[in-house]
């Protein structure tokens, strides 16, 4: 989108445009009660303990204010920017899209700065401009047993996503482990159920751009498959039992992968992510930079998880992998032993040094060191090593 886009749709403008049309106890508490002016919504009992009025008056007074609002005659003329918006991000989208995704999409016409108090103000323009003064053309969806909150087209019934919906969430328990957003793509365009209703997932025009979405990810979508399947897309984003974690990889959303809530989640995510080795503190260092909570990792709480767990293995000072990548847990000369006992037969110097180099990061002299241990390796006639009878 260019610039002229961006700067097309000021919902503080409709807004305060809208609102003065109410008498001034109207306007605050419907500023009050949907964060019209502050990102924080107000209670019945705190607005009306400011106006010093029950919470059921607060409620009268405030359906009593939209439905003026819904008779104003010029209505439409104020909203008819969101609308169009609105609209054609939901057609384009298999005419369904979770509220949060909507908004931020919404936001890309907007001159309002990302990031900002602003920015979250305007989040409850959209939805209050949507739910409340454009039902007629637009449907707010909660308390779904597939969806999180979302919004979808009037005319539109839920038939065809429900069903994938239900398909998708399915065939991830099934595979029980997490996929990338191409794979999901595959599985639900291949089935039967979409097939049968392609023509509601097929985008209707393609004038939305979705890389602002992924602006601040620490992964890249394929965005060219992305916006060719963006109904797709969109049911995955609105599914309720479905989470994206923040390296991209999608799964149930009580994964310790997906959302992990210990510091051991976080532990293994980062690992299985960077697919290396790591020091403790660098580890640590990663977890507080992605931010997955609020909750800071100290480098000397990790350690501690890093000791514990069997599923990690010291590699090197301070180093540490996952077993699940083939490293051995123990000191150079156990390791040094392993092999033997595995291969079965004597090996030269390189050859252990090599394999003891896949499981370990040490320097070659510690291994060196470790076979002249003569109590442990003896020579063959031919110099190759062998555990000592």
């Amino acid at each position: 989108m260019d610039k002229k886009d961006t700067e097309q749709l000021n919902t503080f403008e409709i807004v305060k445009v809208i609102l003065n049309k109410l008498n001034k106890k109207e306007r605050d508490i419907i500023s009050r009660r949907f964060g019209l002016k502050k990102n924080k919504k107000e209670t019945l009992e705190a607005v009306g303990g400011i106006h010093n009025l029950t919470r059921e008056r607060i409620r009268q007074i405030e359906n009593a204010g939209i439905k003026k609002l819904k008779s104003l005659q010029n209505l439409e003329d104020h909203l008819i920017q969101i609308k169009e918006k609105a609209q054609t991000i939901l057609e384009e989208h298999g005419g369904m899209a979770e509220k949060n995704f909507l908004f931020h999409l919404l936001n890309d016409f907007s001159s309002v700065e990302k990031n900002s108090t602003e920015h979250e103000v305007e989040k409850n323009h959209y939805n209050f401009l949507l739910s409340k003064l454009l039902d007629k053309h637009f449907e707010e969806i909660k308390k779904s047993p597939y969806f999180k909150d979302a919004y979808k087209l009037k005319y539109e019934t839920l038939d065809h996503l429900e069903n994938l919906a239900k398909e998708v969430v399915k065939k991830i328990e099934e595979i029980k482990e997490t996929l990338q957003t191409e794979d999901l793509i595959k599985i639900a365009s291949e089935h039967e159920v979409y097939n049968k209703y392609k023509h509601k997932y097929e985008q209707r025009g393609n004038n939305i751009k979705l890389n602002s979405y992924w602006a601040d990810s620490f992964f890249d979508e394929n965005s060219d498959l992305v916006h060719q399947k963006k109904g797709i897309y969109s049911l995955l984003q609105a599914l309720s039992q479905v989470e994206q974690n923040k390296f991209g990889y999608w799964g149930r959303h009580d994964w310790g992968e997906v959302k992990p809530k210990t510091i051991n989640d976080k532990i293994y995510l980062i690992l299985k992510h960077f697919n290396k080795p790591m020091h403790f503190a660098e580890i640590a260092e990663n977890i507080n930079q992605i931010g997955f909570d609020k909750k800071k990792a100290n480098p000397a709480t990790v350690h501690n998880e890093l000791i514990l767990d069997e599923k990690y293995v010291l590699v090197g000072r301070g180093l540490y992998g996952l077993k699940e990548w083939g490293y051995k847990k123990g000191i150079v000369l156990e390791v040094i032993k392993e092999i033997l006992q595995e291969e079965g037969r004597p090996l030269s110097k390189e050859k252990i040094i090599e394999k003891v180099l896949e499981n370990r990061l040490v320097k070659r002299t510690t291994i060196n060191l470790a076979l002249m241990n003569k109590d442990v390796f003896t020579k063959t006639e031919d110099g190759k090593y062998q555990l000592k009878k």
